[in-house]
């Protein structure tokens, strides 16, 4: 089995993203599994192109995609990306869109189709925290695990996949409001591995529903 996991390169003015910092201490093999990692642009659009060609390469039987959502105080576990971008700020390449769609064929929005709710427990009884989250936002995270998904529905059948969305580290929240909440690189890369098995091991989880919304 393989497992592709990304992480983002830093943006917003911050020198160093969390997210795939924390993809690279993940160990290369996890319950078994091959774990592939992977930087992707802070681009909208772009970051899909990046991912598919990996996944065409790689051929994994997950995909698991990682960002930084600054102000979560959790690695949290997202349930559904929307067909939608609407970007605060710009992205790296000066990207703004305001009110557009992400795939013009595409459906409103896409569930994960990763088991959560079983890799949310794990990382919990590991004595980290966790939660599910319903929004990964308007901006690339929520970009690309909604043309992730799209992917899957029209190109790579059987393959899971999903996004995980990952807090800030302390370094980052020095200069920024007292009480911004920051987690170790190296315990939100545990709370990942952690995560990554609970994906490889659980076959079927019938508390999930998976699909789509038109």
């Amino acid at each position: 089995m393989k497992v592709l996991v990304t992480g983002f390169d830093p943006f917003g003015g911050d020198s160093v993203n969390p997210a795939y910092e924390a993809v690279k201490m993940i160990p290369n093999e996890v319950a078994g599994a091959k774990v592939i990692k992977l930087e992707i642009p802070t681009v909208f659009k772009e970051s899909g192109e990046v991912l598919e060609a990996a996944i065409n390469e790689h051929k994994p039987d997950i995909v698991i995609c990682v960002g930084q959502a600054g102000g979560r105080s959790a690695v949290s576990f997202e349930r559904v990306a929307i067909n939608l971008a609407e970007a605060r700020i710009p992205d790296n390449k000066g990207n703004q869109p305001i009110g557009s769609k992400l795939e013009e064929d595409g459906a409103t929005a896409y569930f994960t189709t990763l088991p959560i709710k079983a890799m949310m427990k794990n990382v919990q009884e590991h004595g980290l925290p966790a939660y599910i989250s319903y929004t990964a936002g308007t901006f690339v995270c929520n970009d690309i695990m909604y043309r992730l998904l799209y992917m899957i529905e029209k190109e790579f059948t059987g393959v899971k996949g999903g996004f995980i969305h990952v807090p800030f580290e302390p370094t980052q929240v020095i200069n920024r409001p007292v009480g911004t909440p920051s987690m170790p690189i190296q315990t939100i890369a545990d709370s990942l591995h952690y995560a990554i098995e609970a994906a490889v091991t659980t076959d079927v989880d019938i508390e999930e529903n998976t699909g789509t919304t038109h």
